[in-house]
């Protein structure tokens, strides 16, 4: 269903990446790996008969540069995937973190996206076509408790999708943004062989049903389905879904007091 289409995907070393890196390349995409771990990159890139390409997405240039190697490798690029991607908890309250920890969330969840979309956007709206893929969070629907930067920008990467979209379509490009709860990966200090159960999804499920939005060209990707429902809710009565939110934080605080604390997925 991607034969012969040119993917970047960033972040692409590990998890949800590296699992889209797979998923692209055994249905006959030519993909390019970018991540800010050399080695990671060169090893799916192998994986996958594709490119590898280090990149910090908070540097610009890096980002044009990574652009210009994938066209020089495999003609203009079709799917750009922003998938890089941090988290760093606040140490105390809810604005404790540093503000080089906030410039961080905000250089890589959001400016990395426009970076992309700026290098991109002239090219596909002159051929008309292309797809934009910007992973963000159900954070960034949401909440994610304990880190208030992360959902933050994972808000802003939502909202400028959203104005992609809006001022886009029109041009024959499309748009889809990811907005999963929690998967595991080394984002999450989780590996590839953790075991999955609930709510807590693979990133080669996660990235099974991110290709089929792909595919359906949907605007928002929801690895769990669940979300949409808690969007609603939030809509409908915000004063009782935070009333929620800070029973989970509650319960949350409580168990990370007493250390009863194993799955910090429970609580998104």
């Amino acid at each position: 269903m991607f034969v012969g289409k040119s993917v970047v995907i960033t972040g692409g070393g590990s998890g949800i990446g590296a699992a889209l890196a797979r998923g692209f390349a055994a249905n006959g995409a030519y993909v390019c790996v970018c991540d800010l771990n050399e080695d990671a990159a060169h090893r799916i890139a192998t994986d996958v008969n594709g490119v590898a390409v280090t990149c910090d997405v908070r540097c610009e240039t890096d980002v044009q540069n990574l652009i210009e190697t994938a066209r020089k490798k495999f003609g203009d690029v079709d799917i750009f995937i922003s998938n890089a991607g941090l988290a760093k908890p606040e140490p105390a309250h809810a604005a404790s973190a540093a503000n080089d920890v906030w410039q961080l969330n905000w250089e890589v969840h959001v400016m990395s996206h426009v970076y992309a979309a700026r290098a991109l956007l002239p090219t596909m709206i002159k051929r008309g076509n292309g797809h934009l893929v910007n992973v963000a969070s159900a954070a960034g629907l949401l909440n994610q408790i304990g880190d208030a930067a992360y959902s933050a920008t994972k808000h802003a990467a939502v909202s400028f999708a959203e104005s992609l979209a809006i001022s886009h379509n029109d041009d024959g490009i499309d748009i889809s943004v990811v907005c999963p709860q929690y998967v595991a990966t080394p984002l999450i200090k989780m590996s590839d062989d953790t075991v999955v159960s609930g709510s807590l999804l693979s990133a080669d499920d996660a990235a099974h049903q991110i290709l089929n939005g792909i595919v359906a060209k949907d605007f928002m990707i929801l690895p769990h389905p669940q979300v949409a429902d808690y969007c609603r809710f939030r809509g409908v009565d915000h004063a009782s879904w935070l009333s929620g939110m800070k029973g989970l934080r509650r319960k949350f605080v409580r168990e990370s007091e007493t250390g009863e604390l194993k799955d910090m997925h429970k609580f998104v």
